[in-house]
């Protein structure tokens, strides 16, 4: 989803390991079942006795169990949700300054234990260490920007006629519900708790049940920074939990990043009860290469837009039009990159290409590659199941990055979001043609062009129907920014100061400074 920083490698700063660091409470433990909820400050095991719901939470690439935990049920919300309203009545009554000193101290503590934190998210998740370090470092990046925000936050003052007057007060909502993805978990979290605790508010936060370790982490290194008890807590759980937690009366804010159809239902929860919410959902965004642009850095954009964390980013630009003239030549750079990525263990920080995030994943992307070669595509390099030659990697799921040239626009795998490292490159002649084919999709999440011709980009730009675009780079969008979509991609914006209007609310005060005018 996300990159924010100038590259060295994949397009992000390299951060090196810092040496030996501190085990956070056990998180990464095989005791079953696990305490994985965190509320009221310290872990506890959810009640839910339906086995039917247990997770099994497995590292992606070994394919081995890490542990089980139960799954939330409405006691579980109950509970983390009554924690949160006690913790808001103290935390909301906080001075900005004072909540900022706070977050500076969570932040203290992750930089400190950041080679920690990044290896056990690739144990969650799959990614190459080298972007975890990165997507740790951003989360951090994020919470010291909104702790900064913090002290700024407030009304106007409006001076009116006969010396009466006028002022707003931003205020907080109240107790917040957060709901991750698993293609960032960490980052995810952050990029919720940080400006809604920076407003004043209390977060229950539910991570992905297929990454459901490191939010437990941030929820404990904020207790020791001191935030009070209550003010971040975590229940795990899958579709039935997050069905519970967005319909609760007493949350007053639904922010979730994930599909589409599950955006929708947590919309219609939040309805019942008038909720706030923030939806950032899934993209099937276009990249335009226009024959004018510099090839290499297209190429190089090319690849961002695609294959990092195996493909799985909502933003990724995974229609990749080409302006014939430079078809030849693009492809052949394209398909050279694509085929020098390593395969291989996570940990290492060689590795290009890690794991996919589950088996059944695996499969569902392999259908899109075998669907698309039936349809027409031609597989120009990988779309393979790959077993690295290190055994221990023989149980995860490896798939090879993809390209698929001779792509059309009526094929499934061009039109609907495949969620892995396949690139679908179509040719166009005109701007005009092209625009008008990049904008036809449910989607509208994100966007790029690549071209010399200054007027011509932003030309490009304004006509995109997209939230988040990128002029000559891809998947880069600094945390000073705003990002979310158009369309079905989802409602509202994380980062940059807009997002301070998603996590508050406007109280207008008119003070009278003369006589009642009454004529009763």
């Amino acid at each position: 989803m996300f990159l924010a920083r100038k590259l060295t490698k994949g397009c992000v700063r390299i951060i090196k390991p810092l040496g030996q660091t501190t085990r956070r409470a056990g998180t990464l433990t095989n005791e079953s079942p696990a305490s994985l909820n965190f509320v009221g400050g310290h872990r506890v095991l959810a009640t839910n006795n339906d086995k039917s719901q247990d997770i099994k939470v497995i590292e992606p690439a070994t394919g081995k169990l890490i542990c089980t935990c139960p799954s939330s049920n409405q006691d579980d919300i109950n509970e983390a949700v009554q924690s949160s309203q006690e913790a808001f009545q103290i935390w909301s009554q906080y001075s900005g300054s004072e909540r900022a000193k706070y977050l500076r101290k969570a932040i203290s503590i992750i930089r400190e234990n950041l080679e920690d934190i990044a290896r056990s998210e690739v144990k969650d998740n799959g990614k190459p260490i080298w972007e975890s370090r990165a997507d740790i470092e951003l989360a951090v990046d994020t919470m010291e920007y909104y702790a900064g925000i913090a002290p700024t936050i407030s009304g106007q003052h409006i001076q009116l006629p006969g010396g009466s007057f006028g002022y707003t007060r931003r205020e907080p909502l109240g107790v917040c519900a957060g709901i991750g993805a698993w293609n960032y978990p960490f980052q995810i979290a952050c990029w919720k708790a940080a400006p809604a605790l920076a407003c004043g508010n209390t977060m229950v936060y539910k991570p992905s049940p297929l990454t459901p370790l490191t939010a437990v982490i941030l929820a404990e290194i904020f207790v020791e920074s001191g935030l009070p008890t209550g003010v971040f807590n975590v229940v795990q759980g899958g579709a039935e939990t997050g069905t519970l937690l967005s319909s609760h009366p007493d949350i007053e804010k639904v922010t979730f990043t994930g599909s589409v159809p599950t955006g929708k239902q947590i919309m219609a929860n939040a309805s019942k009860t008038v909720k706030h919410v923030t939806l950032e959902l899934g993209g099937k965004s276009p990249l335009i290469i226009f024959g004018d642009c510099d090839l290499d850095n297209a190429v190089k954009g090319a690849m961002m837009a695609n294959f990092l964390s195996q493909g799985q980013v909502c933003s990724n630009g995974t229609r990749v039009f080409v302006e014939k003239s430079i078809l030849r030549p693009f492809l052949e750079k394209v398909v050279e990159k694509t085929k020098s990525m390593k395969i291989g263990d996570p940990m290492k920080d060689d590795t290009t290409v890690g794991a996919t995030i589950s088996p059944e994943h695996g499969t569902r992307v392999m259908a899109y590659i075998n669907g698309a070669k039936k349809e027409g595509a031609k597989v120009l390099c990988g779309g393979e199941r790959v077993i690295p030659s290190d055994s221990s990697l023989s149980g995860g799921t490896f798939i090879s990055p993809c390209v698929l040239g001779d792509c059309t626009d009526d094929m499934t795998v061009v039109k609907e979001e495949v969620f892995g490292p396949v690139m679908s490159v179509l040719s166009f002649d005109t701007e005009e043609e092209v625009l008008q084919r990049a904008n036809h999709s449910e989607f509208g999440l994100a966007g790029g062009v690549f071209t010399k011709d200054v007027q011509r980009a932003h030309r490009v730009i304004a006509g995109l129907e997209a939230g988040s675009c990128c002029i000559n780079n891809y998947n880069v969008y600094p945390l000073e920014l705003p990002f979310g979509g158009y369309k079905q991609s989802g409602i509202g914006r994380e980062l940059g100061t807009g997002t301070i209007d998603h996590y508050t609310q406007l109280k207008t005060v008119y003070v009278e400074m003369g006589d009642v005018w009454c004529p009763y």
